[in-house]
């Protein structure tokens, strides 16, 4: 059961086949013995995850259970998580303990998910290969010297290792559909504003975006209906009715219109993603889709203009880590202005350095209307033209990354090669609109492709729906990195 979908799990504990403590302790068991290969936790919390399993155990014995009560999760260490450490992988915050939960920790919570731990990232969210850890790089567990992908790559990594069934990630670039490719797992991005960021330590507030990881997209389905809703407290939260994710998962794929982007299959790709994809479609084809060939103009300034937003906002939303009210403050110092630069000096790593000093000049004067604002119109270009394609398709299909994994390593002294492995994912977040990245076969090298699925805005059933009927005639989803297996 150790390597069940939460579908499945979910059966065992109903029918009283496993209980919630049994299922707990054997996963906490396995993170002990392998979890260490990946580095894919900063934190566990053993006796925590026991007594809410304990709990969770009543609620079925008392049949008031529901499908989540008593399933495992991790979440990603960028959501509050109140009476646990919340480190963002950042020295800053290396001991800072949240004094309350994120919007979408608590919704789980209420569910009856068992919290587990914290899974290590690329500090405050930047970068695609959580290589930029202040604990160190995770590893991928088809290959423990590739990354996982970044930045929830503790998430990813956590999953298809089996060590926990489902995790918790944000996605302000493709931090969550990236790592799900490189690492062979699902991982869903929901609509800006239909998961609200209360708690999620903000890195860039118009894209980031909470989402999950899970095997199987029928499982992303009911995470996403558990954890979504409207909260006041997030002022760019959306008030709308609840839905039902799961709802689309039967339904057939006939006169289902996929349309390909000639910008997602051009140069640039790797030759192995190329073949999984087209193998992909045609197997979507058998199942009654079409294919519309179309064009994305624009989307090829998604990575100049994602380069100039996100830091711009996180060097505004990161102005806050200056030593003085939480977090890590430096020991020595002349006066105030001299704390605030050995604190941020030594809290944050090159990458959150690199990204604050290029949003801070974007925003300066003089340079704001020519790169900031200009950013934001050709986003608004960006946006149309996916609202153009959606007149002729329900969905767009193409890779997820233009590369599998690569060593950990090989692109961290080139932060331009780094940023294009977000090349297909960006424009979600520059339009908000949702997408899920799923397993669709192996490279030469036999490391894990994945096959992105995009929709409109408000559309995650559908996708979802595409991403199941899909996992229903093939069975990348289930597997599982020999070591762990």
């Amino acid at each position: 059961m150790l390597t069940a979908s939460i579908a499945q799990l979910s059966e065992a504990l109903r029918s009283r086949r496993l209980s919630c403590v049994e299922l707990a302790r054997a996963l906490l068991d396995r993170i002990e013995t392998l979890g260490a290969s990946l580095n894919a936790f900063v934190t566990v919390d053993r006796a925590g995850a026991l007594k809410q399993a304990e709990a969770a155990d009543a609620r079925h014995a008392a049949g008031n259970a529901g499908a989540l009560t008593g399933i495992p999760i991790a979440h990603k260490d960028v959501l509050m998580t109140a009476g646990l450490r919340t480190t963002c992988g950042s020295r800053m915050l290396e001991n800072f303990v949240a004094p309350y939960s994120a919007f979408v920790v608590e919704k789980l919570a209420q569910a009856g998910m068992v919290l587990v731990g914290k899974t290590n990232m690329d500090e405050f969210a930047m970068g695609s290969s959580s290589e930029n850890s202040y604990f160190g790089p995770v590893r991928n567990p088809w290959n423990t010297a590739l990354v996982p992908g970044g930045s929830s790559g503790g998430s990813a990594a956590a999953v298809a290792a089996r060590l926990i069934p489902a995790a918790t990630g944000t996605d302000t670039g493709g931090s969550i559909r990236q790592p799900a490719a490189l690492s062979g797992v699902c991982g869903l991005k929901p609509t800006y504003g239909v998961c609200s960021r209360y708690g999620l330590i903000a890195f860039a507030s118009s894209l980031d975006t909470p989402g999950v990881f899970a095997q199987t997209a029928e499982d992303c389905a009911l995470l996403l209906t558990a954890m979504a809703g409207h909260d006041a407290r997030d002022s760019t939260s959306l008030d709308r009715p609840a839905e039902d994710y799961a709802r689309d998962l039967a339904r057939p794929l006939t006169g289902l219109r996929i349309g390909l982007p000639k910008e997602y299959f051009g140069e640039g790709t790797e030759p192995g993603i190329l073949r999984a994809i087209e193998q992909a479609l045609i197997e979507l084809t058998k199942l009654g889709a079409t294919t519309i060939d179309v064009s994305l103009p624009n989307v090829k300034l998604s990575v100049p203009v994602y380069y100039v937003i996100a830091p711009a906002e996180a060097s505004s939303n990161l102005s806050r880590f200056d030593g003085v009210r939480y977090g890590h403050r430096a020991k020595q110092y002349a006066d105030l202005l001299d704390m605030y630069k050995k604190t941020r000096a030594e809290g944050f790593g090159a990458e959150v350095k690199r990204r604050i000093l290029v949003g801070t000049y974007v925003l300066s004067h003089g340079y704001y209307d020519a790169y900031y604002l200009k950013a934001q119109q050709v986003r608004r270009l960006i946006a149309e033209d996916f609202q153009r394609v959606y007149e002729s398709c329900d969905v767009i299909i193409g890779p997820t990354s233009p590369t599998t994994a690569f060593p950990i390593g090989d692109k961290t002294d080139d932060p331009v090669k780094m940023y294009l492995n977000d090349i297909f994912t960006i424009a979600g977040n520059l339009t908000g609109a949702p997408g899920i990245s799923i397993p669709c076969g192996f490279d030469e090298k036999g490391l894990p492709v994945g096959m992105l699925i995009q929709g409109n805005h408000f559309r995650e059933a559908r996708i979802l729906g595409v991403a199941h009927q899909y996992q229903r005639v093939t069975d990348w989803h289930r597997r599982v990195p020999v070591t762990f297996d």
